[in-house]
């Protein structure tokens, strides 16, 4: 026995490298690459735990609406799923040209939603783009696009009462997502499911145009806009930031919440034969040099095996990216362009 031997991290990373995908991303023509949907987009969400079986009523319901310099917010709830409700903001552009585009926004870990539009944990609003995540559904509306800022299960008003005792940053997502991992679903299932919903939702919205939704998120945020836009085809745009890497050098090689993981995935495809599944609707993914938990050399070989991807469905255009210098944080210089752009 070598020191070698006790090294958990060396005996993963073997397992990877040994370890055959039986989705790999093989396709050589759009025919081949949209058979190869039809079979892991099924077996996708199977491993992700799968989607309820009937949509249950939204009862959409407007609990207030404030003016705001340049935009109006309307606080929703809506429901998702029999006994969950979501919480968000739906934020409309003044001068908005309806029926426009709106851009469903997922924050990442920290305050939840109340940080991506500008509220400060006191209920003040923001001056500046602010944080971390850079109040990114308020640079969607400052771009010109609705946003439908949702609050992710397990932040901020999605909290359990334990999480919410010890303080604005903390989350529930480790007991929430093992729950999810002992009913034989994911938390990456649950939270995709919410998108879904949000979708429903802004095409009950007559100021929405329903073929111009996209959906943006950063970090865990980015994570479930990668997944849903895999598993849901009407999301035309999806916007990753701080997010798109290889399994193999991120959530496997480095520690990350638990709500990130999908039983048995990297038996089956690594993040770029999945990016297959969003293709070839547009696909914008930014990363910051210094990301320490999704590493920035990853994100590059992510994106060159993606462009393969986009390349066999003839879509090349469709697919784009920026690498700033920086750390794990939301930038929105090139990608919101995209979006305006695009969208």
């Amino acid at each position: 026995m070598t020191a070698r031997n006790l090294d958990t991290l060396i005996y993963s990373r073997e397992v990877y490298a040994r370890t055959p995908r039986a989705w790999a991303f093989s396709a050589t023509t759009r025919d081949e690459a949209e058979a190869w949907q039809r079979k892991v987009r099924a077996g996708l969400l199977r491993l992700m735990g799968g989607f309820p079986r009937r949509r249950c009523a939204l009862d959409a319901e407007v609990t207030a609406s404030v003016a705001l310099p340049g935009y109006m917010r309307h606080t929703v709830l809506f429901q998702s799923r029999l006994n969950m409700t979501v919480y968000a903001y739906l934020l409309i552009p003044d001068g908005y040209v309806s029926p426009g585009p709106a851009v469903i926004c997922l924050p990442g870990h920290g305050r939840g939603v109340d940080d991506i539009v500008g509220i400060e944990e006191d209920g003040s609003l923001r001056t500046a783009y602010g944080g971390y995540q850079n109040d990114f559904a308020l640079q969607c509306v400052h771009n010109g696009m609705a946003a439908l800022a949702i609050e992710q299960l397990g932040f901020g008003h999605r909290r359990d009462e334990a999480a919410r005792q010890r303080g604005a940053g903390n989350s529930s997502c480790q007991p929430a997502a093992g729950a999810a991992l002992l009913f034989g679903e994911t938390m990456v299932g649950w939270r995709s499911w919410d998108v879904v919903r949000a979708r429903d939702l802004l095409e009950t919205r007559p100021e929405i145009d329903p073929h111009r939704i996209g959906c943006c998120g950063i970090s865990g945020g980015g994570t479930i806009t990668f997944f849903a836009g895999c598993v849901e085809p009407r999301i035309k745009a999806a916007y990753t930031s701080g997010y798109y890497n290889t399994f193999g050098d991120s959530i496997m090689s480095l520690a990350h919440c638990i709500d990130n993981y999908v039983p048995g995935l990297l038996r089956y495809a690594e993040m770029y034969d999945l990016v297959g599944l969003i293709a070839p609707r547009l696909f914008f993914a930014e990363s910051g040099t210094r990301d320490p938990i999704f590493p920035v050399g990853a994100t590059r070989y992510a994106l060159a095996r993606a462009r393969e991807v986009y390349q066999v469905f003839g879509a090349e255009g469709q697919l784009d990216s920026e690498i700033f210098e920086g750390e794990h944080s939301f930038w929105g210089v090139k990608g919101m362009q995209f979006l305006r752009e695009r969208l």
